[in-house]
């Protein structure tokens, strides 16, 4: 029996060799610098025009950095989330039961069991060794965004904190700076209200260092919850062990009492500075700009620890679409949605659509909702959508079914058709800003439009699906480049339509479009004005 078959998950090098098998790993044996080529060549594959099931984990086996120096930890890219089929691997169901996943897992945690004689501490380095050539420097840590960032960046991490008071953990995704072989700039978002932070702030008045271990490799079901925002009364490593169905190995930290996943890759152990802040950044963020350098956390490492053969683990962000925001999407949509349907038990409610290029999913929120879904259950829903997060939902968007809400196109359709402004806009102040970079403002708003459908509309203007499908079936015969349909490919109707212009149309498709012209020759009429609809004049 295998270890994952004991443990009843896999960690992080049992996930890679089912990427591998999945062909979902691309190998990297060449020389590659960690500074300057490796996040750039795989942050092609997002800013490429490679399609989302295309994209690939990356596995680098040759790392060098930028003074020639060689590396013997393999660095692994995009493994977690570079698209959702790479996240289902990770997950260990389909995609479409995803958000199903994650919702169980909340509702019914499994609690972690501690262990001894952990495969995460099998090389552990302390004290002198830290810098003497074993310390943060001998990690081959990516720079993220070269030409902008000031440092190599911890990104793909797990961050372990403690409340001083109750001893409840809280692990959180928080970016760390290399600044020297035994310390670490570390960005803890104060505005977002993070776990951690809280914590912190009790050692701060106690006047007492906060111990944190930040894990790099974690087995897949603890690296997804660390980024999903869990309410902070929410224990994630059980969320963690819901997802695996089992309960997740932890063991206490070499030089604190926080318990760690016992088959990380990798962890690093330290004291966060109760009364110091130093410069960090500047760093690519996942909102798209580069975050300007500003006082920060000094994390000071006190230990190193990692298994034998470990991979290093990062994580593509900064401008989306990201391994960042795959991450997020794949659970915040359900989540929202089961949120709207099941908690406030909102009918009609279709989809959750959180828009993912360039705008992160945070600020471009779009509910699908079924053809003639009440008003008061649409508001209802744009209403609970902008309170479940506080930085979700800056624009917030209701469309019909016909609407995809991946197809930003079509939802500019439905704007510019189906909202009167006047009577199906509202503007909501006093807005926390949310995570985005800083402009000197204070607050935000939200603005949540109503672009469903409130009467019946004329037909969409393309051929009937009929015709579509018979024209794609001459266009691959005659060899002609390969389609990807977007809907809307094909015409079809909106209420305001009858079987009599059905007729015309077959008629018109069939070549017997006279018929139609005596039709129309018998209808002709004195008194009327041009541009009046046909049905506002009685017939004879």
């Amino acid at each position: 029996m295998s270890d994952a078959t004991s443990r009843g998950y896999n960690d992080f090098q049992d996930h890679l060799a089912a990427l591998d098998t999945s062909g979902l790993l691309t190998r990297i044996d060449a020389p590659i610098d960690k500074e300057s080529e490796l996040i750039p060549l795989v942050r092609w594959q997002f800013r490429g025009g490679i399609a989302e099931p295309d994209r690939k984990a990356f596995l680098f086996t040759k790392v060098r950095g930028g003074d020639g120096r060689e590396f013997d930890i393999p660095v692994a890219v995009g493994a977690l989330a570079g698209n959702a089929a790479i996240y289902s691997v990770g997950m260990g169901v389909p995609v479409g039961k995803i958000g199903d996943c994650w919702a169980h897992s909340i509702a019914n945690p499994i609690a972690p069991v501690t262990v001894s004689d952990p495969a995460c501490q099998e090389i552990v380095y302390e004290g002198s060794d830290l810098l003497s050539g074993s310390g943060l420097d001998a990690l081959p840590v990516p720079v993220s965004t070269p030409g902008y960032d000031s440092a190599p960046y911890l990104t793909a991490t797990a961050c372990i904190t403690s409340d001083p008071d109750t001893g409840t953990q809280n692990m959180g995704t928080y970016r760390g700076g290399l600044k020297a072989p035994d310390r670490i700039g570390l960005k803890l978002f104060m505005n977002l209200g993070q776990g951690g932070t809280a914590h912190w702030e009790k050692y701060r008045a106690r006047g007492e260092a906060m111990p944190i271990a930040m894990v790099v490799g974690c087995p897949p079901p603890v690296a997804y919850v660390g980024p999903q925002k869990l309410p902070k009364d929410v224990d994630e490593m059980g969320v963690a062990g819901g997802i695996a169905g089992a309960p997740i190995r932890v063991a206490k930290a070499r030089t604190s009492d926080l318990l760690v996943p016992a088959e990380a890759e990798i962890v690093i152990e330290g004291l966060l500075d109760p009364e110091y802040f130093e410069p960090e950044g500047p760093f690519g963020e996942s909102h798209g700009h580069i975050n300007l350098e500003e006082y920060n956390f000094i994390f000071q490492v006190t230990a190193i620890t990692q298994r034998q053969n470990a991979i290093f683990t990062s994580i593509i962000s900064q401008v989306t679409p990201s391994e960042s925001s795959v991450i997020k999407r794949v659970a915040y949509e359900p989540l929202f949605l089961a949120h709207l349907t099941g908690h406030l038990g909102i009918r009609g409610v279709v989809r959750v659509g959180m828009h993912e290029p360039l705008t992160n999913l945070r600020k471009v929120v779009i509910i699908q909702f079924t053809r003639g879904t009440p008003r008061t259950e649409i508001w209802r829903a744009l209403y609970g959508a902008m309170s479940f997060q506080a930085p979700v939902g800056k624009y917030l968007i209701a469309v019909d079914e016909d609407i995809d809400p991946d197809n930003l196109d079509a939802v500019f359709w439905a704007m510019s058709y189906r909202a009167n402004l006047a009577q199906d806009c509202e503007l909501l102040p006093h807005r926390p800003l949310g995570h985005g970079p800083k402009t000197g403002a204070a607050e935000d708003a939200t603005l949540a439009i109503d672009a469903t459908l409130k009467a019946d509309m004329a037909p969409v203007a393309l051929p009937k699906r009929e015709y579509m499908e018979h024209a794609k079936g001459l266009w691959e015969k005659l060899g002609l480049p390969s389609l990807t349909p977007e809907p809307p490919w094909h015409g079809y109707e909106l209420g305001d339509w009858s079987e009599e212009w059905d007729q015309l149309a077959i008629r018109a498709a069939k070549g017997d479009w006279q018929s139609n012209g005596e039709r129309s020759h018998q209808k002709r009429r004195t008194g009327v004005v041009p541009n009046t609809d046909i049905r506002n004049v009685d017939d004879e």
